[in-house]
C-alpha cells in the first residue's frame, strides 16, 4: 500500500496540472533596486511574442530570485506598485494582498515565482515549479502583470528587455 501511494504521490508532482507551462520566452531581464540586483525576470508565451493581454495568453512571469525577501516585502512591494500605477482601488489592492499571503511564502537566492496569466484573467501561481493556487479575479491578471508590463512600470528598462518594445 505505501508503494502504491509513494507511486500516486509522485505521479501528481508530474502531472501536466502541477507543472509551470512551457512557453516560448519572449524576452528576460535583471532587475536591481539600487546596488543590489533582487531578481531575473522571463517573460513568456506560445509563440514568443508579447501583443497585448488578449492575443498573448497564457502569459508566464517567472522570477528567479537572486536574494532573500520576506513574503511580507514582496506584497508590499506589489501594493507599492499598484498604488504607484493609480489603476487599481485600495480595497482591490488590499483584497489581492491577503489573497496573496495565501499563495506566497518567502524566498531565498535561487527560488523561481511564476504566474501564468490565463485567458479568463485568472493567473496561476507556481513556486519552484509546484502550483500554490489560483487568483481567480479578471482585474487581477492585468493589474499584476501591468507591474512589469504597463508603459508606467516603474522599471522601464526591464519592461523593455521583458517585451521588445521601446518604454515611450
Amino acid at each position: 500500500m505505501r508503494k502504491i501511494l509513494s507511486v500516486i504521490f509522485a505521479l501528481s508532482l508530474s502531472s501536466p496540472l502541477m507543472a509551470v507551462p512551457e512557453l516560448e520566452t519572449v524576452g528576460q531581464g535583471s532587475y536591481r533596486y539600487m546596488l543590489w540586483q533582487l531578481y531575473d525576470a522571463r517573460l513568456a508565451s506560445e509563440d514568443g511574442r508579447f501583443v497585448n493581454y488578449q492575443q498573448s495568453t497564457p502569459l508566464l512571469l517567472e522570477l528567479t530570485y537572486k536574494r532573500n525577501i520576506s513574503r511580507d516585502q514582496f506584497i508590499k512591494a506589489t501594493v507599492d506598485e499598484w498604488k504607484k500605477l493609480k489603476q487599481t482601488s485600495n480595497e482591490q489592492q488590499q483584497q489581492w494582498a491577503d489573497q496573496l499571503a495565501t499563495l506566497w511564502q518567502d524566498v531565498k537566492k535561487g527560488d523561481k515565482l511564476a504566474a501564468v496569466l490565463l485567458p479568463d484573467k485568472s493567473v496561476e501561481f507556481y513556486f519552484n515549479g509546484t502550483k500554490t493556487g489560483i487568483l481567480d479575479d479578471a482585474a487581477f491578471g492585468p493589474a499584476f502583470f501591468n507591474i512589469w508590463l504597463d508603459s508606467a512600470t516603474s522599471a522601464p528598462k526591464l519592461r523593455e528587455q521583458l517585451t521588445g518594445q521601446s518604454s515611450e
